[in-house]
């Protein structure tokens, strides 16, 4: 709502920044910041008050040996505050009757809420497998398949939800009706790969930082006339919002890290990473850069395509190819530390959202 102040600028100067993208942008990122940094000790002490400790969601998701007594009494559901934040500074920082804002806010929390049932399922009721995963897949692809719904009925944004982008192509490869459930396919899939990157200390809060971040740079490329003439990529009136609420989420995210780093004194839980990995897929959706997620979140793929592989190869071969999947618990298995995982794993993704951004001049 803060853009608001722009009207007065003729009153005052100064007030004519809130009219900026870039501005808003900045500010959105530091107040989901701020408010994850100076609420987290607060959210922590009251998750632990009321209980909801990480014990009963680690027993049956990590292997035995990997769960210590600290993590067991680190409380979960973390994820409220990282979302709570992320709608307070996208309200006050975005262009809130834009209908890409307006169903980037929608979505995360509807993806949020399913995995608060989740989280609430295990921690309360010790249901140690949570919602059952049918049940839980219907409810994602419900969100994904209102968000894409709603989005094809923006004038914006309807025509080129029917397009399938190819990086380094300047033209669709694909017109029509099917890359709409491909898209909620991509979403779907990108809300549980952050999901199974969630299992150690920072690991999916940063990786998610630098794939919000990459979609950021699309997202204000795309809103950009100019810009996205020169690039030949195509250009979305009102995109430009969803920059500002990638911000958000990154800011969010760095603040959660204060919090969430080894060793962390919270979980995010389900509760989190599903809203988190929602916020990646819509923005891949939402930039028409479905297939470039791949490399942009290259550390999921990696770690939902090692549960694939892992279950398939045991299934068809009775042999395993990973020590554990996903893949963090093998490098674990290797005698990797916690923290060389999550670092290194952050600096591949640094590298795949630098391979992803030099798309944009290779086409």
């Amino acid at each position: 709502m803060l853009y608001l102040l722009s009207y007065w600028s003729n009153e005052f100067g100064p007030l004519r920044l809130f009219d900026y993208v870039t501005f808003r942008a900045g500010g959105a990122g530091l107040t989901a910041f701020l408010l994850v940094v100076l609420l987290g000790g607060w959210t922590a002490r009251k998750l632990n008050a009321l209980n909801v400790q990480a014990a009963e969601r680690l027993e049956g998701l990590v292997p035995a040996e990997f769960i210590d007594k600290e993590k067991s009494r680190t409380p979960c559901m973390g994820g409220v505050l990282i979302v709570g934040a992320v709608t307070v500074s996208a309200l006050l920082w975005n262009v809130v009757g834009n209908p890409i804002a307006l169903v980037m806010i929608l979505s995360t929390i509807g993806f949020s809420l399913i995995g608060f049932y989740d989280d609430f399922m295990k921690v309360v009721y010790k249901r140690r497998d949570g919602i059952p995963g049918k049940v839980k897949l219907i409810g994602q692809f419900l969100v994904a398949g209102l968000s894409l719904w709603f989005l094809s009925n923006v004038p914006e944004v309807g025509g080129l939800l029917q397009q399938l982008m190819v990086p380094f192509l300047k033209e669709p490869v694909y017109t029509g009706f099917w890359t709409i459930p491909f898209a909620a396919i991509v979403i779907v899939g990108a809300s549980n790969a952050v999901n199974l990157t969630d299992g150690k200390d920072g690991l999916a809060t940063g990786c998610t930082i630098f794939c919000t971040l990459t979609y950021a740079v699309f997202a204000y490329l795309m809103g950009h006339m100019v810009f996205a003439k020169h690039l030949n990529i195509p250009y979305i009136a009102g995109a430009e919002e969803a920059m500002v609420y990638a911000a958000a989420v990154a800011g969010a995210c760095i603040g959660f890290l204060w919090h969430n780093c080894h060793p962390a004194s919270m979980f995010m839980g389900d509760t989190g990473s599903l809203a988190l990995g929602g916020v990646v897929g819509m923005l891949a959706v939402l930039v028409r850069q479905e297939l470039l997620l791949v490399l942009v979140g290259g550390v999921f793929v990696m770690e939902a395509g090692s549960v694939i592989l892992q279950v398939a190869s045991f299934r068809l071969t009775g042999r395993r190819i990973f020590l554990c999947a996903p893949i963090h618990h093998h490098f674990e298995r290797k005698g990797w530390t916690e923290t060389q995982i999550v670092v290194r794993f952050w600096i591949l993704a640094g590298v795949f959202s630098l391979m992803a951004l030099a798309t944009l001049k290779l086409r």
